[in-house]
């Protein structure tokens, strides 16, 4: 069985805008962080949705923490947490 560092490093990225637009986003909805990374545009969740079916999983792989100490685990309870208060709905 592979370690984690190997998986890693067998690993290719794929250009964010290739990944993108497979999930139907247009370049102008991303902003870019290099070739790899982006942050997709808040006006893309007021939109209809882009592929067929429902959303079923939100990866949180990795972030630095804040001076706080905030990391993924605090954010992946934002962002379980968050659309309940907003529209009082349970995921």
């Amino acid at each position: 069985m592979s370690t984690d560092l190997e998986i890693a490093r067998a690993a290719s990225p794929r250009p964010i805008l290739e990944v993108a637009a497979e999930l139907g986003l247009e370049p102008g909805e991303l902003r870019l962080y290099g070739d790899d990374i982006a942050k997709i545009s808040p006006s893309v969740l007021r939109g209809p949705r882009r592929r067929p079916g429902e959303g079923r999983l939100i990866l949180v792989s990795a972030i630095t923490p804040t001076a706080a100490g905030e990391g993924k685990t605090t954010t992946s309870i934002g962002l379980a947490v968050g659309p309940q208060q907003i529209t009082d709905v349970r995921l």
